[in-house]
């Protein structure tokens, strides 16, 4: 997946500024991971007269498939060779749109403190994709490009060379030049068109995509002639989200027109009236699923086994239904930051001997862990090497034995949902494995089993109906006083031998 930005210079105005707009340097190739490959920026030509700069996309297509199950990213199930052999790595789309975004974001918000005053002004621009998708053929690439001031030359592709009879294909050659756009304005043309000529997206399109359509837009969408063939393709044909995009780009029209703000054209609710919250973060989220199973198993005495920094300690401690909280982890550097986050030595009398912060690793049994009520394992186990899982398994589920267990893990068929997160990683770099959602059921209906519990599972975050929530809860009840004598005996001697 190619494309080119060239534009030419003078003395006074070389055409190496082009350098500073992008932010990347002529004389450097550079390479930026991205959720679906990797991004390279290189300069053919760099010379005073002329400058060209090339973004060329690889696509990992077999991560592109592992992370796009279902509706997510990757598109629609489709034939099992399908999902490997296609256009994806060759043809522009919201792939290499998102591409532009991430590398050149400065650029496409128009900021660049060393030459601003370039960054803008309109500059002398052609832009060259040799391989785009386009549903709607050349005459929709001249209607959609022309009225931003584009000179248009586009060159369908035909299927094949050697069988003229078969007729073009799907795929234009396209070349850009205009003089009357910046370049701020040209990549925000590219990062709302390239998607909406392919009439597909490569990730899930959430109400966010408003926003992002919007921003994007500002200055040419609200005018443009095709404005709701735009809105609608871009959006991946929701009608709910086109409906309201739609609905804001006409008072954005309105608020141009009477030379007014969007304010005081949308006045049907009052300036006081509650905004919108901001989502909650999932950390807090995980925190609040957390506390309210322990409001369920009535839990008094509490083990954050992996405390890390103390967050949910700090929590804990807020509620004095909580009587005791120990917090337990193997990093003592972490329970140092845990004890200055938590003011341990500034705490009152009553208030410290509800608290106590000890080093120990959940691979080993521990005498100190028994006889509590609850023990929170909140993103731990994703941390071990699965054959010390076991291990950690009878120190918890057998030898200390809690009434209550409460384990959280990523959900990785969750992870298509974030843009950012390079296709094949997991959320953390120290992550040893993440599960899906069925695989963390198997493993907790099998500990539960061994062990004498029963297994509730809880969504944390937002339930995607594709890909499930973000993270995944278990929340274990103990069911027996004793575990099968034989079962946790020959289950410790593997521990040990772990």
């Amino acid at each position: 997946m190619f494309l080119t930005l060239t534009t030419t210079g003078t003395p006074d105005r070389p055409a190496t500024d082009l350098g500073f707009l992008l932010h990347k340097h002529p004389d450097k190739a550079q390479a930026f991971s991205t959720s679906f490959g990797t991004a390279h920026v290189l300069y053919p030509e760099a010379e005073e007269q002329r400058c060209t700069a090339a973004l060329l996309l690889e696509v990992d297509a077999v991560a592109l498939v592992r992370r796009g199950k279902g509706k997510g990213r990757g598109g629609a199930p489709d034939a099992a060779l399908a999902q490997y052999v296609n256009d994806r790595p060759y043809a522009a789309s919201s792939l290499l749109a998102v591409a532009l975004s991430n590398v050149f974001s400065s650029a496409m918000r128009g900021v660049c403190k060393s030459r601003p005053e370039r960054a803008a002004e309109p500059l002398p621009l052609r832009v060259q994709i040799p391989a785009l998708p386009a549903r709607g053929g050349p005459d929709l690439v001249r209607r959609l490009f022309e009225p931003l001031g584009w000179t248009v030359t586009v060159e369908p592709v035909p299927l094949d060379t050697d069988f003229p009879e078969w007729g073009d294909s799907r795929y234009v050659r396209l070349e850009l030049e205009s003089a009357a756009n910046t370049l701020a304005e040209t990549l925000r043309h590219l990062y709302v068109l390239l998607p909406v000529l392919d009439d597909a997206k490569h990730y899930w399109v959430a109400p966010d995509e408003v926003d992002k359509l919007l921003r994007a837009g500002e200055g040419w969408l609200p005018g443009h002639p095709e404005q709701k063939l735009i809105t609608s393709r871009y959006l991946s044909r929701r009608w709910s989200l086109t409906r309201e995009a739609m609905d804001r780009l006409e008072l954005l029209r309105l608020a141009e027109t009477d030379d007014s703000d969007v304010e005081e054209i949308d006045n049907a609710v009052a300036a006081e009236a509650e905004q919108e919250e901001k989502p909650t973060p999932l950390a807090v989220q995980r925190r609040e699923a957390i506390l309210t199973a322990l409001r369920d198993g009535a839990a008094a005495r509490v083990l954050d086994l992996g405390c890390g920094e103390g967050h949910l300690v700090r929590e804990l401690l807020k509620e004095p239904r909580f009587t005791e909280v120990v917090g337990v982890d193997v990093s003592v550097r972490a329970l140092t930051i845990a004890s200055r986050r938590l003011k341990l030595d500034r705490m009152g009398e009553r208030q410290a001997a509800r608290v106590q912060l000890f080093q120990g690793s959940l691979a080993y049994t521990d005498k100190r862990l028994g006889g509590y009520d609850a023990a929170v394992l909140s993103e731990v186990i994703e941390h071990l090497d699965l054959p010390r899982l076991p291990a950690l398994e009878y120190s918890v589920f057998g030898s200390a034995r809690p009434r209550t267990v409460v384990v959280t893990t990523p959900n990785v068929e969750y992870n298509v949902r974030w843009e950012t997160l390079p296709a094949g990683h997991v959320r953390h770099r120290d992550h040893r494995f993440e599960w899906t959602r069925e695989e963390f059921r198997t493993w907790a209906g099998a500990v539960a089993e061994r062990y004498g519990y029963a297994v509730e599972f809880r969504p944390v975050g937002p339930d995607d109906p594709d890909v499930g929530p973000p993270t995944q809860l278990a929340l274990f009840t103990l069911t027996t006083t004793t575990a099968a004598t034989t079962t946790a005996s020959s289950t410790e001697k593997e521990a040990k031998a772990a």
